[in-house]
């Protein structure tokens, strides 16, 4: 079997940045199961599963536009230290959520000072290329349940 549109595929992943750090793997929770071609991953990886077998392992660079996108500076902004309670302990990497007149989304703290927060509502990950290394341990039909919610179940099963 292949990895192809609707099916469900398995796979062991370790991710590093641009410096060879790990930054992110699967091997302590097990690897990551999705539906393939239906935007469960980012677009490079995808693209780059398409096609292999189970056993396959392969290395890929992604860039940005086909990872988790460009820095975008407009979802970085500078707030007043006032707008936080003044009981809530503000340090760097904290991720809340955020809601303004465009929605709710998640935000982090990336600088901080006795005066001003610097939030950064972009994917930790954006504008940074994305250096994977995969093995696809498993492929299998995706069951209709699965296909009409848009994401795996256990053993297919309805939830």
């Amino acid at each position: 079997m292949k990895v192809e549109k609707n099916k469900v595929v398995s796979m062991h992943y370790t991710l590093r940045d641009k410096g060879g750090k790990v930054v992110d793997q699967s091997e302590s929770d097990g690897p990551l199961s999705f539906i393939q071609g239906i935007g469960n991953i980012i677009p490079g990886l995808e693209r780059a599963l398409e096609g292999k077998s189970i056993g396959d392992k392969f290395k890929i660079t992604i860039n940005p536009e086909d990872g988790y996108g460009d820095l975008n500076l407009e979802l970085i902004g500078k707030v007043p230290r006032s707008n936080f309670d003044a009981s809530e302990e503000l340090e760097l990497g904290l991720v809340f959520e955020v809601t303004n007149d465009q929605g709710t989304y998640l935000a982090r703290v990336v600088e901080l000072d006795d005066t001003h927060v610097v939030l950064d509502a972009n994917h930790p990950m954006a504008g940074q290329i994305l250096y994977f290394e995969i093995e696809v341990v498993a492929i299998r039909d995706a069951s209709l349940t699965e296909l009409s919610h848009g994401h795996i179940h256990p053993n297919g099963e309805s939830c």
